[in-house]
C-alpha cells in the first residue's frame, strides 16, 4: 500500500489478517471453520469495495482523456494496462478456487463451484485435497497450482513497480510479496506458496487466497490513484495574484547591469499592466514623486539600471493592473540586491579534500558571473569536467595536494580574467570497508539458522560522504569441521557450494574465520579486514 497513515480500510483489512494467521495456529474445529467462514465473508466484501472504488477511479480516467487526451493518454494507458491484468489474476485466482471446490466436493457442476463459498462447503476441514492441488505429493518439490499463482503475483507487482514514477519509488509501497518464509522453530526457510499451503485446510486456503485478491485489488486501488494524480501533477494551479520581481542574480560586480523581471503572478499576458519604480507609499499603494516607468512586454516589467556603490540596494515599485470590472488594482512589490567587488567562491559539495578514482562533485559560482562564463581549470594529476549551471566534477589519480583556479570569461569580448588566487584542496585515498557476514562486522556471534540464512558476504563502508560500492574479488571461509581446519575460496560475493556445505555443519561453539577478502576499490584491488563469528 502507499505510505502515509494507515487508513480504517488498511486497519481492518491487517486484522482480518492477524484472526486469519491466529487460526491457523489453531486446532480446527467447527468454530474455528464458523470463524474461517466470517474471514472470508469480511474480504469478499472488502474485494467488492475495492471494485466499486476502482471504478470510480477508471471513471475519472475516462472524463479527463475526453477533456484532454495528449495530456491523459500515456497516464490512462499505464492505469488500462493495470486493470486488464489485475482482473486476469483475480478471475486465474477465482478459476483455481472453483476447481479447488470442485475437487473437494465432485458433485458441484464449474456453474456452482464459481459463486461458491466456505458456508456451504462440506469438506472445510480437509487439508489432503488442497494440500496436492496446490502444493503437489512432495513439498520439498512442489509441482501444484500454488507455484503459477505465486508466479503470476510476482508477474503483476514487476507490473506495478514498472510504472510508479521515478519521484514517487521511494515513497510507494506495495504488498504482494511471495518471498521465501522462515520457519522459526525449524530455523529454515520455506517456498512461500509451501509455507502458506502445504498441510493447510481447505477453509483455510480459501481465505488465503481471498486476500491475495484482497491485496491484488488494493495495489490496484494505489497505482491507478497514484496514476491518475499524476495527470494533472504538471500543472499550475493559481489562486492569488500577487506582484512578483525575478532577477538573474542580485549579487553582481560594481560597474555591471542589475536586470529584473517585473510581472504580476497568474495575469494573462495579452493584457500588459503598468510598472512603476520609485519611493513606494504603501498605504495608498502609489510612487511618491515621479515614477520610472518600465517597458512592459508579454505581462513582463523588464528593469535596467546601472550599478555603481557597492552594498546592498533596495528598490521597490508599483504594478497597476485592470481588473475585469474596469477598476484598477494596484500591487506594490520590493526587492533588493548586493554589489560586490570581483570575488569567486569554490565549495566542495562533499568535504574539502578529494579522493582518488571517484567522481568529487564541486560548486563553483563567481559573484556577477553567469555559470555558462565561468572557467575552472585543474592543477594536478587529475581532470575537472563543467556538467554545468555551476556544477563540476573533479577527478584525481595520485598525489596529496591539488589546486583549483577560476576565471571569468567576458561574453562580448572573450577574454578571460582571473578572479583570485587559486584554492587548494587535499588528495586521498578512498577508506577502506569492512567484510560483513551474516550481519556481523569484525566479531560477533550468531545462531545457526541466521547463519544459513547468509547469502554472501558484502563490503560495508559506514559514515563515508560517498554511496560507493565495493565488489567482491575473492573471500575465504575457514573453519574446524571434526578436528580438521578446513578452507574455501570464493571468487564474488556469493557462497559456493563448499562454503555451504561447510557452513551446515556448523555446530554451537564453532568458529568460522571471513579472511582474505578483496574488493575492487576506486583505485584497484584491495584486501580488507575479514571477520570472525561464533555459533551460539
Amino acid at each position: 500500500m502507499s505510505g502515509g497513515k494507515e487508513t480504517p480500510r488498511q486497519k481492518m483489512i491487517g486484522m482480518m489478517y492477524l484472526v486469519l494467521t491466529a487460526l491457523l495456529a489453531m486446532n480446527i474445529s467447527k468454530d474455528v471453520l464458523l470463524a474461517f467462514i466470517t474471514v472470508e465473508h469480511g474480504l469478499n466484501a472488502t474485494n467488492k469495495n475495492f471494485d466499486q472504488k476502482n471504478d470510480v477511479i477508471y471513471a475519472k480516467f475516462a472524463a479527463k482523456l475526453a477533456e484532454n487526451k495528449t495530456k491523459t493518454k500515456p497516464w490512462s494507458d499505464k492505469a488500462t494496462k493495470i486493470q486488464e491484468e489485475a482482473k486476469k489474476l483475480c478471475e486465474f485466482i477465482d478459476a483455481s478456487k472453483s476447481e479447488l471446490y470442485i475437487k473437494a466436493q465432485p458433485e458441484l457442476t464449474k456453474q456452482l463451484a464459481d459463486t461458491f463459498n466456505l458456508i456451504n462447503g462440506k469438506a472445510n476441514d480437509n487439508y489432503d485435497i488442497p494440500t496436492n492441488y496446490l502444493i503437489g505429493p512432495d513439498a520439498a518439490k512442489p509441482t501444484g497450482k500454488g507455484l503459477e499463482i505465486k508466479k503470476r503475483i510476482e508477474e503483476f507487482r514487476n507490473l506495478v513497480l514498472s510504472v510508479v514514477p521515478e519521484k514517487e519509488k521511494a515513497r510507494f509501497k506495495i504488498g504482494l510479496h511471495t518471498e521465501d518464509e522462515y520457519v522459526k522453530n525449524e530455523e529454515r526457510f520455506e517456498p512461500w506458496e509451501v509455507y502458506n499451503f502445504h498441510h493447510t485446510t481447505l477453509a483455510a486456503c480459501m481465505c488465503l487466497l481471498a486476500g491475495v485478491k484482497n491485496e491484488i485489488k488494493n495495489a490496484e486501488s494505489d497505482i491507478i490513484t497514484l496514476l491518475l494524480r499524476e495527470i494533472d501533477a504538471g500543472d499550475f494551479k493559481f489562486d492569488i495574484v500577487t506582484a512578483k520581481v525575478v532577477a538573474p542574480t542580485s549579487y553582481v560586480v560594481a560597474g555591471e547591469e542589475y536586470t529584473a523581471d517585473i510581472f504580476v503572478a497568474a495575469y494573462s499576458s495579452t493584457k500588459n499592466p503598468e510598472v512603476l519604480v520609485g519611493d513606494v507609499d504603501t498605504i495608498n499603494k502609489t510612487i511618491r514623486g515621479t515614477p520610472i516607468v518600465v517597458p512592459v512586454s508579454g505581462g513582463l516589467g523588464k528593469y535596467t539600471v546601472k550599478t555603481s556603490s557597492e552594498g546592498l540596494q533596495k528598490w521597490g515599485g508599483v504594478i497597476n493592473v485592470l481588473a475585469p470590472d474596469g477598476s484598477n488594482k494596484a500591487y506594490t512589490f520590493e526587492s533588493s540586491y548586493m554589489v560586490a567587488r570581483p570575488s569567486f567562491a569554490v565549495s566542495p559539495t562533499k568535504m574539502n579534500v578529494f579522493y582518488i578514482g571517484v567522481d568529487n562533485p564541486v560548486a563553483i559560482s563567481a559573484a556577477g558571473v553567469a555559470p555558462t562564463n565561468v572557467v575552472a581549470t585543474l592543477t594536478g594529476d587529475g581532470t575537472i569536467a563543467n556538467n554545468g549551471q555551476g556544477q563540476y566534477t573533479v577527478k584525481v589519480r595520485s598525489g596529496n595536494k591539488c589546486s583549483i583556479n577560476v576565471s571569468a570569461k567576458d561574453p562580448k569580448t572573450n577574454v578571460t580574467k582571473s578572479l583570485g588566487p587559486s584554492m587548494e584542496f587535499r588528495i586521498k585515498k578512498v577508506p577502506s570497508p569492512n567484510a560483513k557476514f551474516a550481519g556481523i562486522v569484525g566479531d560477533g556471534s550468531v545462531s545457526k539458522g541466521e547463519l544459513q540464512a547468509a547469502g554472501g558476504i558484502f563490503a560495508d563502508l559506514s559514515d563515508f560522504v560517498f554511496d560507493l560500492k565495493f565488489p567482491i574479488n575473492q573471500w575465504t571461509i575457514s573453519m574446524n569441521i571434526n578436528g580438521l581446519f578446513m578452507d574455501e575460496i570464493g571468487k564474488g560475493p556469493g557462497l559456493t557450494n563448499g562454503m555451504k556445505t561447510m557452513l551446515g555443519k556448523a555446530k554451537k561453539g564453532s568458529k568460522i574465520l571471513i579472511e582474505n577478502v578483496h574488493v575492487q576499490a576506486p583505485d584497484g584491488d584491495r584486501k580488507i579486514t575479514g571477520c570472525n563469528i561464533k555459533i551460539k
